[in-house]
């Protein structure tokens, strides 16, 4: 039997449902290039920070400030900022050349929390060539008088305000920490986006206790962390018709399987790739065909979203009883006294 692993995302017809998330590998054409032979649909490339495009943009005033007072000339002799291009030419080259060898959907990655340059940026990641955009959006809110609803608002009025400015199709990675998620879910959806990947690894910072410094460092995903995702996408996924993507702690086959019932269209994986390398994508591949087979499912199609909230033959299991029989049903690994 013949299995059809294809899948659609953001529009975007994928030969499988496996997308290599933004993360170094994505950051070199050639690795790129090993990541497609071995079987990835797509990639996100490297995010571009907002605080790059802000840090160049203050070092290319400082250079137009500089002694354009000195003689009537210089006073025209350096273009307009809005006009010269501050620092993201190696971000907009990769993209480029990456088209040139891979055949992929490539998808950029702006990463932020106000508009500023985004709109700008994101057309000529457009303009280069990416075929879709995704919004990774880091915002921590601090302020306890900002309110809940003042926090969705900057995520859909981004969300707007890119869509307004590409025409390739926009994902928005959120994070887990809302009120409600399916209200975001929705409101980002309204706001234009084709589909959302849930959830974002926040950076979450440490403490050095030598030198009293907080210290952030990175710690690779656990496949542990998928939970959180397979219960929000199985929720959401029978209230939105965007597309809905599974990310931090894809590591194994069974990863992938699980994420697809509850009803993502692909899924993001990035630690296990950095640990195995680009050829482990063909053993997943494998390892997801041979489910498929064995469980008399002839698409990744048929089997996507079967196990979600809404098709679920348990609905509660999802919600607040599952809490509680998780509980009552744990086993201690130590003798009782």
């Amino acid at each position: 039997m013949s299995i059809d692993l294809s899948t659609n995302y953001l529009g975007l017809s994928l030969r499988n449902p496996l997308v290599v998330a933004a993360c170094p590998l994505c950051a070199d054409v050639d690795a790129l290039c090993r990541l497609e032979e071995a079987g990835a649909a797509a990639a996100v490339l490297p995010s571009l920070f907002e605080e790059q495009i802000e840090h160049d943009e203050q070092e290319i005033n400082k250079l137009y400030e500089y002694q354009t007072e000195s003689y009537a000339e210089s006073l025209t002799h350096f273009p307009e900022v809005n006009s010269y291009n501050t620092g993201t030419t190696e971000y907009l080259q990769l993209i480029e050349t990456a088209k040139k060898r891979v055949h992929m959907p490539l998808i950029g990655s702006l990463n932020g929390a106000s508009t500023g340059g985004w709109t700008r940026y994101a057309k000529s990641m457009q303009d280069a060539g990416v075929d879709a955009m995704e919004l990774n959006i880091y915002f921590i809110p601090t302020d306890p008088q900002m309110a809940s609803r003042v926090v969705e608002d900057q995520y859909a009025e981004l969300a707007a305000a890119v869509k307004d400015t590409v025409s390739v199709p926009l994902s928005v990675k959120i994070g887990p920490f809302f009120t409600s998620v399916p209200a975001v879910v929705q409101r980002v959806a309204q706001a234009g986006a084709d589909g959302l990947v849930l959830f974002n690894r926040f950076l979450e910072p440490d403490i050095d206790l030598e030198s009293l410094r907080v210290a952030p460092n990175l710690v690779l995903s656990s496949r542990h962390e998928l939970r959180l995702a397979l219960r929000w996408i199985a929720i959401v996924r029978d209230q939105t018709d965007v597309s809905l993507a599974a990310t931090g702690g894809v590591h194994f086959a069974d990863d992938v399987i699980k994420a697809l019932l509850a009803g993502a269209d692909v899924v993001q994986m990035a630690t296990a790739l950095l640990r195995y390398g680009p050829p482990y994508l063909g053993k997943l591949l494998e390892e997801v065909t041979r489910w498929l087979e064995e469980h008399e499912y002839t698409s990744v199609a048929q089997m996507k979203g079967s196990l979600s909230r809404g098709n679920s033959p348990d609905p509660s299991a999802f919600e607040r009883a599952n809490y509680m029989k998780a509980l009552t049903s744990f086993t201690s690994e130590f003798p009782s006294a």
